[in-house]
């Protein structure tokens, strides 16, 4: 009889634990916590670097280029812009797919006024750079030898004119100026702010400005667009 009540005793123990192996292997599945390893966080540099942020050298170690990376990924992403790379963003890059360009098959520069982000593509059709922007505010301004709408026009631009280092202008100093449109270039600025402040100009990161204006030369075509306004190569041919 001993034995029986033994033999029983164990073959429903093993039967409990069967039947809760399923939601027992669930609670051990839980989510990481707590701060990233340098190994999450070169994993998280390499994976934006692939998707075309402009993180640079991609070693584990959160400098300003790379937290202007996670600026760019957030604001294409529509997430909270913090430039921050936490758990959450970690997990966001990982599950992430590469920006796609509004028009592709040539080299050009995309300008997304609603993201305030800038992409450069290459002649097959890849983003290779993305730069997080600022873009004109809309709003009037008043400086003692300008005045005017702080407006960052759409359409479809060429860069006419270049500058190498620094240019004094009317409304204030442009570092590597790349104009496309009366005046407006897309620059370098050591304020770039996470939304549009500019006074038309399309502001980019102090770091990457000689190698965007290399990559415009003369004649390289620009598309500024947001939500409401896009022209493609091919609506641009018919029309002129």
């Amino acid at each position: 009889m001993r034995s029986f009540k033994i033999l029983t005793t164990v073959v429903i123990l093993t039967l409990g634990l069967l039947l809760a192996t399923p939601e027992s292997a669930a609670n051990t599945k839980t989510k990481k916590k707590g701060p990233l390893t340098r190994a999450e966080l070169k994993e998280a540099e390499r994976r934006l670097s692939e998707m075309g942020y402009w993180t640079g050298r991609v070693d584990g170690v959160i400098d300003d280029v790379t937290r202007t990376a996670v600026t760019a990924f957030q604001k294409w992403e529509g997430r909270r812009v913090t430039g921050l790379l936490t758990r959450s963003e970690f997990n966001a890059i990982l599950n992430a797919t590469s920006p796609a360009p509004r028009d592709s098959g040539y080299k050009h520069v995309e300008v997304d006024v609603d993201r305030q982000v800038l992409l450069l593509i290459d002649d097959d059709g890849v983003v290779t750079r993305i730069l997080p922007v600022s873009t004109g505010s809309g709003k009037r301004y008043r400086e003692p030898r300008m005045s005017g709408l702080a407006y960052t026009p759409k359409g479809r631009f060429r860069i006419y004119g270049k500058i190498s280092g620094w240019r004094r202008s009317p409304l204030g100093l442009l570092f590597y100026p790349n104009y496309f449109s009366d005046g407006l270039a897309i620059h370098g600025n050591p304020s770039v702010p996470r939304e549009p402040r500019s006074h038309g100009c399309v502001r980019i990161p102090m770091f990457a400005a000689e190698e965007i204006s290399r990559e415009l030369p003369v004649g390289t075509i620009v598309l500024i667009y947001d939500s409401q306004s896009f022209v493609s190569a091919r609506d641009w041919a018919e029309k002129n």
